[in-house]
């Protein structure tokens, strides 16, 4: 190391004015010939011990450990808060910062009542800040730096705090959509100056006084804008209200929950102490993943003040009454006498293990893995096989039921019944497929005639042993290329929707113009009634025919449809319409 970036000299007309590179100091401040201290001692530095705070470290660029997954169920382990580095310290800001906070140090990354919140939008509020800790526990004081894009907020004891920070090391924090990183604060308490004081901030005086009215509140009756309405979009994995419960229980305690599915969505009405646990909520898990890449939360506030929950079942559920019955008389009876070792649904959500991926610490049970597609060594495999009933003798193949049921799943093998034509059995290659296409097609009319989809007592679809005559009723597609979720959570599962009248085209080749897709789907027997191209992506468009059964119909027919030497056209049920 140049021994000049280490000395400097008092003296010399060069030198009056610069600043040492370690500490700030001007020359000036320096003994002739003394070593700086800075690097031996940073409670000597002159710059405040907030820039430290504020992720600065002189003399040096320091650099955090990177944020985790944002999906709530699929950590495997504590993850650290976000990474930022810092660029090369302006003493001039740090010494601003130093009017604005006087904190008693401490050591860095130890537990304290403080937490230093990392990356708020310019515009948040200090009542937005507040909020995110008040599910943990009281708040006494807080402190923005908008110009720096951070906060402080104190809490009234290390016990809430670490709660709060154990918490969104696992989830990550959001504010007006903008992830925020949370962690402990290098000081013990926070400490305003006079000019900086929270008595002088209107705003953050309201937020303190409202946080400490809802710590005194014991209501637990509802009221406005304590219902959320939960949407769980492309819900590939099975979600349960045990699954909601231990995600929206981390936010804050949660009184009721009522599960529904509504226009083929599943749905839940989750009902907190107050409005701003609830809002918490909203802010903290809207527009969150509870598995990879899929079952999106939808948060909205629901017009409802409180839920009048019946039955404790695996439907709906109100914690702060246990007692209340389950709906099955047989149950109930058996409840009364106290019969002991009865299968219940969980009463009090505590301990409820989801069925599905684990959360963070929590050890998957066999059901739970095969839930999610996951089997272990030994573990009977989970029934993948669809009774599929009165089909159309006259029309229905083994190729017309892969290229159906292949919208909702990945089929391995499709079987005719030799002696029973309108029935078919459909191998799907996991267990919450046939749950999707059950879902989606049971009911459908196709071919003229209503169908019906059910799980079969078949655990496999046997194929024909050789030379046995089978008159081309089963077929194995266990190595078909055509596929659509060949991949782990393949961003097919997020375009999964029921049959209808309107149909997603792709892989449209640019020679191909719109009559010629049209009247390739007129000779399948379609009445279009609309085309539209994508506007900014002529590789895809929307087509509306003249009800769901022709739509079915022509999925079938034009899936795989060769347009041109190298483009086969993909077909499959779209949202929208035209």
């Amino acid at each position: 190391m140049n021994v000049k970036s280490w000395w400097v000299t008092r003296k010399g007309g060069a030198g009056r004015g610069r600043r040492c590179w370690l500490c700030g100091r001007t020359i000036s401040c320096h003994v002739r010939r003394q070593r700086c201290v800075a690097r031996r001692d940073e409670s000597k530095l002159s710059v405040p011990s907030a820039a430290l705070e504020l992720g600065l470290d002189l003399g040096s660029r320091a650099v955090s450990q990177a944020r985790g997954s944002d999906e709530l169920l699929a950590q495997t382990g504590a993850v650290s808060n976000g990474s930022v580095m810092s660029p090369a310290p302006n003493h001039a800001d740090n010494n601003n910062d130093a009017k604005k906070v006087k904190l008693d140090t401490k050591n860095p990354g130890a537990p304290s009542r403080v937490i230093h919140i990392r990356n708020i939008p310019n515009e948040v509020t200090e009542a937005e800040i507040v909020h995110l800790g008040i599910p943990f526990g009281k708040v006494t004081n807080v402190l923005v730096l908008k110009g720096k894009n951070q906060a402080f907020l104190e809490m009234s004891d290390e016990v809430s705090a670490t709660t709060m920070v154990n918490y969104f090391t696992n989830c990550t924090a959001q504010l007006r959509g903008r992830a925020v990183y949370v962690q402990f604060s290098n000081h013990k308490e926070l400490k305003t100056d006079q000019t900086h004081s929270n008595a002088q901030n209107p705003s953050a005086q309201a937020a303190l006084q409202a946080a400490q009215a809802l710590v005194n509140q014991t209501d637990t009756q509802g009221g406005p804008n304590t219902v959320l309405r939960v949407i769980v979009e492309h819900m590939i994995y099975p979600v349960t209200l045990d699954v909601l419960y231990q995600i929206f229980s981390r936010v804050g305690k949660v009184l009721k929950i009522v599960t529904f599915t509504k226009n083929n969505t599943f749905q839940a009405l989750i009902q907190y102490p107050d409005v701003v646990t609830a809002q918490a909520a909203k802010m903290t898990l809207d527009g969150q993943n509870i598995y990879n890449a899929c079952c999106t939360l939808r948060i909205e506030y629901s017009k409802l003040s409180n839920l009048n929950v019946k039955y404790n079942n695996d439907k709906s559920r109100d914690y702060t009454n246990p007692n209340l019955p389950t709906g099955d008389p047989a149950l109930d009876s058996a409840l009364a006498i106290g019969a002991p070792n009865l299968n219940l649904p969980n009463r009090t959500g505590e301990n409820a293990t989801p069925t599905g991926m684990p959360l963070a610490g929590v050890t998957p049970t066999a059901a739970a893995l095969g839930a999610a597609g996951i089997r272990l060594p030994g573990q009977p495999s989970p029934n993948c096989v669809l009774l599929v009933s009165n089909l159309n003798e006259e029309m229905v193949t083994p190729d017309a039921l892969f290229t159906l049921f292949g919208v909702y799943g990945d089929v391995q093998r499709v079987k005719i019944l030799f002696n029973k034509k309108d029935n078919a059995l459909v191998q799907m290659s996991e267990p919450h497929q046939t749950q999707l296409a059950i879902s989606h097609l049971d009911k459908m009319k196709t071919w003229g005639k209503q169908i019906r989809v059910t799980l079969s007592k078949h655990q496999t679809v046997q194929l024909p042993k050789e030379g046995q005559p089978d008159a081309g009723l089963t077929k194995d597609y266990s190595n078909s290329p055509l596929h659509r979720f060949k991949k782990p959570g393949s961003k097919n599962y997020q375009n999964i929707y029921p049959p209808s009248a309107t149909l997603h085209l792709s892989n449209i080749p640019p020679t191909v113009d719109e009559e010629q897709i049209k009247d390739a789907f007129a000779h399948a027997g379609a009445n279009v009634k609309a085309f539209k191209f994508f506007p900014k992506d002529r590789k895809m468009a929307l087509i509306q025919l003249g009800s769901v059964e022709e739509a079915i119909a022509a999925l079938i027919k034009m899936h795989n449809f060769q347009l041109s030497d190298s483009s086969h056209l993909r077909v499959s049920f779209s949202k929208s319409t035209i």
